[in-house]
């Protein structure tokens, strides 16, 4: 009988040093992404385009085992099909594709596109856009076709280039070149820092732009 209580005791022991390991090893990846600069900056940025508190986009990151690119992805379609993000994530997790996601809450491929003035328009987004074009010339929505790959690359281009107020040429330019999401969007936030600065200094120098918004 003591040997039983015993053995209960060690194994009890034993699961609750696994559990804590466990919440740590939580806690530190949740520390990394928090305390990485580049990744933090992304997570904010999403939480103020979608209106998300930013430990909610975290915690749906760690608890979902997303990357951090189909986080926007997640958010555009919850936000224009009017549902919480887990109900999005709870499909993608039966299997659905991005795309079957989106046709099961009623939405239509346009949402997903920005306009852009290039004529000619390259990889990775020139099969999206073929597609795009022709639907819209010939008003038939129901023959687009969108892969995992290509929700991932316009969801980011529209929220990153709305979001920054930037022309989507850039991002797509950046992107072609086989940029990730967050180093353009990293990029992106340095250049605007740096070129915010400037364009202050220089409106002050110049003459008839005092009190003017």
């Amino acid at each position: 009988m003591k040997a039983t209580k015993l053995l209960g005791l060690a194994v009890g022991f034993v699961l609750g040093l696994s559990l804590v390991a466990n919440l740590a090893a939580q806690n530190i990846n949740l520390g990394l992404s928090i305390t990485d600069g580049k990744v933090r900056s992304f997570y904010l940025s999403v939480s103020s385009y979608f209106g998300v508190p930013e430990p909610r986009v975290v915690e749906i990151r760690q608890a979902y085992r997303l990357s951090d690119e189909e986080l926007p992805v997640v958010f555009f379609i919850a936000a224009r099909a009017r549902v919480e993000p887990v109900a999005v994530i709870n499909l993608r997790l039966k299997g659905m594709s991005w795309w079957d996601i989106s046709l099961h809450f009623g939405l239509s491929p346009e949402v997903f596109f920005v306009q852009v003035g290039t004529v000619r328009i390259g990889p990775p987004y020139g099969r999206a856009y073929g597609y795009y074009h022709k639907a819209r010339e010939r008003k038939t929505w129901g023959q687009v076709v969108l892969t995992d790959v290509d929700v991932v690359n316009l969801v980011n281009l529209k929220f990153i280039s709305e979001y920054h107020k930037i022309p989507p040429e850039k991002v797509m330019e950046m992107r072609g070149r086989g940029d990730k999401f967050l180093d353009i969007h990293d990029r992106i936030v340095k250049e605007k820092g740096k070129g915010g600065a400037a364009d202050k200094k220089k409106s002050k120098n110049q003459p008839g732009k005092k009190g003017k918004k």
